[in-house]
């Protein structure tokens, strides 16, 4: 049985239901199937062995997830090999591409969720009336341990970047 968590988040003011478990710090990391392209899927066990930041969106075409996405391409330039930032969308894969081409988005991993809502069910964060997935922060060690959660009350709000560069930070 799905859990849902109703009322667990906000849009514009208005209660959104989030299917799948509330994470939380020193949880494992669920796995996950996500898509890099239509064909070409990738798990967490290809990011093996890195610390991870999974930046999660709604939907790359809005003002915030487009400011997030490219705040933490900025910041990826900074931390060096050991780390990896994701960024999770249901978008498909071909518009996920077209932004970054456009927005010069290149240090950045964009995934799709768009065929199962995989990551969301298993990440707490699948908006049951939207089918989207809300916007959220995940750090995970290397151990595939989550270390930092920041899963926003108000979906349009912004993540609190600093909180989530930090936490990477104090995993190198």
């Amino acid at each position: 049985m799905t859990q849902e968590r109703t009322g667990a988040s906000t849009l514009k003011g208005n209660p959104i239901t989030l299917i799948g478990p509330e994470l939380k710090k020193g949880d494992k990391a669920p796995d996950f199937q996500l898509n890099k392209s239509l064909v070409d899927v990738v798990s967490l066990q290809d990011y093996a062995g890195k610390v991870k930041l999974i930046s999660v969106v709604p939907s790359i075409d809005t003002g915030v997830c487009d400011a997030q996405t490219r705040r933490f391409n900025e910041e990826a330039a900074k931390l060096g090999d050991d780390v990896v930032i994701l960024t999770v969308s249901v978008d498909l894969p071909f518009a996920q591409a077209r932004w970054c081409g456009a927005a010069g988005v290149d240090k950045v991993v964009l995934l799709s969720d768009y065929k199962d809502n995989n990551f969301g069910a298993s990440y707490g964060v699948l908006i049951k009336e939207l089918k989207l997935d809300l916007r959220a922060i995940f750090v995970i060690d290397s151990n595939d341990t989550i270390q930092y959660v920041e899963v926003l009350k108000e979906m349009t709000d912004h993540p609190d970047y600093e909180q989530a560069i930090a936490a990477v930070k104090e995993l190198l």
